[in-house]
């Protein structure tokens, strides 16, 4: 008997715009059907892409890298991507893939990414209304940061009605055991699976060259939104005792990015920032290959690809406590964890620069460690035991 995996996320590429979720996302689909014969998957998704829409047939399946997508219209933007016609879809293949007149049955099971949009919380309904097995990949939208930053009442009215019952019924696969963590403290579901994000990465690192720290190169390169904690990283720049430079790559909001680069001319850094837009993957591990140390000072994040994407190309990382990576840094030794204190990013931005011996271990040793413990060969064996797990 085959399975069925039917993937629902709000967005899918090339909607790069969405960083991480969007190429984890991807890249897991794509580890799947290039896995097993036994299986049949298929992603429905939006035309989401911002506050645009994707150039993309409607309704029709595509081939995106192997997977077969389908893009649906949204009648409503970021963050809730309402699309009656995804639902109606979904409906009719779980209605199919259960048809006494089919001649071979499938097991069918519904995999959802992300939460606190309606595209997540209907499928969940409708898997739930068809006993459909449920898999919630939270993607970070399940703690107490997203519960309480961002429409908090409409979140916790959502959640009291609605949210906490569907949450109950799934089996959630969460990418570190922070996320685990941060997902118990809100609900208890069917079951709950750590299982590290699947990370796009390149057959061949970069080169990677010893670099002097005249000045030190820092970079950033992540969606640049609030829970980002680039603010903390500006303030502690201001008084550190050595020459620096920092590469901010990536998008975000105009009014947002108006506001960071405001503090940097009041914290007298203004200088010393070069804000270089979106990164392509193309280039993004070259980028990253030539800087010192990436700094990632989150409030929250759930994984955090760029982590993964950073010691692939032998730069190590910074990061605080709050990302769900910190524990694998920490135990590996690839870099430096502070906390959310502003005197804590300084610091440990002051010892990662004094410790130039230290950065170039991990340039030469960190690529062969995210290559075995990351590989998509050892990671998705994982992915299908716990479809398995879900069905039986």
């Amino acid at each position: 008997m085959s399975t069925s995996i039917l993937q629902i996320s709000p967005a899918y590429k090339p909607a790069y715009i969405y960083g991480g979720p969007t190429m984890s996302v991807a890249k897991l689909c794509e580890a799947l059907v290039n896995s097993s014969s036994d299986i049949e998957l298929s992603v429905l998704t939006t035309t989401a892409n911002g506050p645009t829409e994707l150039p993309v047939e409607i309704g029709k399946p595509i081939m995106v890298d192997d997977v077969k997508v389908t893009y649906y219209k949204r009648i409503t933007k970021d963050h809730t991507h309402f699309s009656p016609q995804l639902f109606r879809v979904l409906k009719q293949l779980i209605v199919s893939a259960r048809s006494p007149k089919k001649r071979e049955k499938s097991a069918i099971v519904v995999h959802i990414h992300a939460w606190w949009n309606l595209i997540s919380l209907f499928s969940c309904a409708i898997a739930r209304f068809y006993r459909v097995p449920v898999i919630l990949s939270p993607r970070g939208m399940l703690t107490d940061y997203t519960l309480g930053n961002r429409n908090s009442l409409t979140k916790s009215a959502i959640h009291l009605l609605m949210g906490k019952g569907l949450l109950k019924y799934c089996h959630i696969h969460a990418t570190s055991e922070q996320e685990k963590e941060d997902v118990l403290k809100i609900v208890v579901p069917k079951s709950i699976t750590v299982i590290p994000n699947l990370v796009n990465l390149p057959e061949k690192a970069p080169v990677r060259q010893k670099l002097e720290a005249r000045p030190f190169k820092l970079i950033f390169l992540s969606r640049i939104e609030e829970k980002k904690g680039l603010e903390l990283l500006l303030e502690a720049l201001s008084d550190v005792g050595f020459d620096f430079s920092l590469t901010i790559a990536g998008s975000g909001e105009a009014n947002y990015l108006a506001s960071l680069k405001a503090k940097a001319e009041v914290f007298g850094i203004a200088e010393h920032i070069e804000w270089a837009g979106h990164v392509d993957n193309d280039r993004k591990f070259d980028l990253l290959a030539q800087h010192d140390l990436m700094v990632l000072t989150s409030y929250n994040e759930n994984f955090a690809n760029v982590v993964v994407e950073s010691l692939w190309a032998g730069t190590a990382v910074l990061l605080s406590s709050h990302v769900g990576l910190s524990d694998y840094v920490n135990a590996k030794n690839l870099g430096w964890i502070s906390d959310l204190s502003i005197s804590s990013i300084r610091e440990k931005l002051t010892t990662a620069f004094h410790q130039s011996a230290e950065r170039n271990m991990i340039r030469e040793t960190s690529p062969s460690i995210i290559a075995h413990d990351f590989s998509t060969a050892a990671l998705t064996p994982r992915y299908l035991e716990l479809y398995t797990k879900a069905i039986n």
